[in-house]
C-alpha cells in the first residue's frame, strides 16, 4: 500500500508542477518496466526507445489531465509500454495502419519500403510537404524530431547530441508533434491515402 500511496502523491506533485516528481516517479520503476520492455523485445535499444515513449505518453496524458487510475500508476505504465511493444512488433513486420481512424500516423506511411508506385508517389509528396512544415517550427523542436523520425536516434542519443536531458528532449519532441499537428490543421492538409 505504501508504494501506491507515494505514486499517488508523485503523480499529483507532477501535474501540479513538479517536474522532479516525475523523475523520482520514473527511477522509482526504471528496473522494473525496463526489465519488462526487455524481456519482451530482447534489444537494449529498442528497450530504452519503448522506454522513453512510454513516458512520453505518460507525460502527455498527466499534463492533459486525463490520468484516473488513482493507485495503480505501475500497472497502467506497464499497460502504456505493453501497447507500444506491440506497436513496435507491428512496425517491424511491416504492417503499417491505413484504417483511415484519427489514430492514423504519417509515420507508419513514411516508414514502409514495400510501396506500390502510386503510394510511393504519395509517400514522396507527403515527405516533402511534410519536410516544409516540419521547417515552420522552432528549430530546437525541428531539432530533436528530425533526429527522432529521420535518423531513427534514441532519446538518449538526441539528449548527449543536444547537450540537454532526455526530459527536456521528450518535452521538445512532445511540443514539435503538437505543434506539427497545428501547423497541418492550419494549412488544411489532409493525411490519408
Amino acid at each position: 500500500m505504501e508504494l501506491q500511496i507515494n505514486d499517488s502523491l508523485l503523480v499529483k506533485q507532477f501535474i501540479d508542477g513538479d517536474e522532479r516528481a516525475l523523475e523520482a516517479l520514473i527511477n522509482k520503476h526504471n528496473k522494473r518496466i525496463n526489465g519488462f520492455i526487455y524481456s519482451k523485445v530482447g534489444d537494449r535499444e529498442v528497450t530504452e526507445d519503448i522506454f522513453q515513449d512510454t513516458f512520453m505518453k505518460v507525460i502527455r496524458t498527466l499534463k492533459r489531465g486525463a490520468y484516473n487510475e488513482e493507485g495503480k500508476f505501475l500497472p497502467w505504465v506497464m499497460r502504456i509500454a505493453h501497447n507500444l511493444i506491440i506497436d513496435h512488433f507491428r512496425k517491424t513486420n511491416r504492417m503499417p495502419k491505413f484504417d483511415g481512424s484519427d489514430s492514423f500516423s504519417i509515420f507508419s506511411m513514411i516508414g514502409d519500403d514495400k510501396l506500390n508506385i502510386e503510394k510511393q508517389l504519395i509517400k514522396d509528396q507527403i515527405n516533402s510537404e511534410l519536410s516544409q512544415l516540419i521547417k515552420e517550427l522552432p528549430k530546437d523542436q525541428q531539432e530533436v524530431l528530425e533526429m527522432r523520425i529521420y535518423k531513427d536516434m534514441s532519446f538518449k542519443e538526441i539528449s548527449d547530441n543536444t547537450g540537454v536531458s532526455i526530459n527536456t528532449a521528450l518535452g521538445r519532441m512532445r511540443y514539435a508533434l503538437i505543434n506539427l499537428r497545428k501547423i497541418i490543421e492550419e494549412h488544411n492538409i489532409v493525411l490519408t491515402n
